[in-house]
C-alpha cells in the first residue's frame, strides 16, 4: 500500500500494531457507543462491506444510522449531494469526491460521523485510474480527513484494504475527537 498526492490531509495511524478489520470495527462501534455518537457509510467500490463489518459487532445498532451504497455515479450525486459539477471535472474517483460523500453521508443520515469509499477496485483501470487507487475520508463534528491509497492485488484484495483502511482512519478521527 502506498499514499497517493492530493488525497487531503494525512491521517493518523492508530495506535499500536495494525488491528484486523473485526478489531477496528470493535473499536469503533465501543468508541462510538461510549460517546453516544453515531455513524453512517458512503460506499462505492466497497459495496456495503464497510456497513457490513461494522454491523457485525453486537451492540452495533445502538450507533450505525445506515449505509449507502452509491456504485454509480449519478446516485453519488442523487443520493449523497456530491456536486455535480465536481463530479464532471474529477470523475468518481477523487479525494474531494470521497470528502463530500463522506459529508453527504453524515448529513442526510443524520449520523455524527461519516465515512466513504471510492476507487478502483478492478480487474483494471476505469475511470482514468489504475486499479488499486482508492480515496477514504471521514467526516465528523470536528472536521474531516481523507486518504488517497493504492493496493496491489485482485479486485477482493482492494475492497477488502479498502475496508480496513476507512475503518483505521475513522478510529483515528475518533481518538483525535473522542480522546
Amino acid at each position: 500500500m502506498t499514499s497517493l498526492p492530493g488525497a487531503g490531509g494525512p491521517a493518523a495511524a492508530p495506535e499500536g500494531p495494525a488491528e484486523s478489520t473485526a478489531e477496528l470495527a470493535g473499536i469503533a462501534i465501543g468508541m462510538l457507543t461510549a460517546a453516544g455518537q453515531t455513524v453512517a457509510a458512503a460506499e462505492s467500490l466497497t459495496g456495503g462491506l464497510v456497513t457490513a463489518a461494522l454491523t457485525s459487532v453486537a451492540g452495533a445498532s445502538a450507533v450505525v444510522r445506515g449505509g449507502v451504497v452509491a456504485y454509480a455515479t449519478d446516485l453519488k450525486a442523487d443520493l449523497l449531494g456530491v456536486p455535480a459539477v465536481l463530479l464532471a471535472e474529477t470523475g468518481p474517483v477523487h479525494p474531494d469526491v470521497a470528502a463530500a460523500m463522506a459529508s453527504g453521508v453524515r448529513e442526510r443520515l443524520g449520523a455524527d460521523f461519516g465515512v466513504a469509499t471510492t476507487g478502483v477496485a478492478g480487474p483494471g483501470p476505469a475511470d482514468g485510474k489504475p486499479q488499486g487507487t482508492v480515496f477514504i475520508a471521514v467526516q465528523g463534528p470536528a472536521g474531516g480527513a481523507g486518504k488517497g491509497l493504492r493496493f496491489s492485488g485482485d479486485r477482493r484484495e482492494v475492497r477488502e484494504e479498502s475496508v480496513r483502511s476507512v475503518l483505521s482512519l475513522l478510529v483515528s478521527a475518533l481518538r483525535e475527537e473522542l480522546g
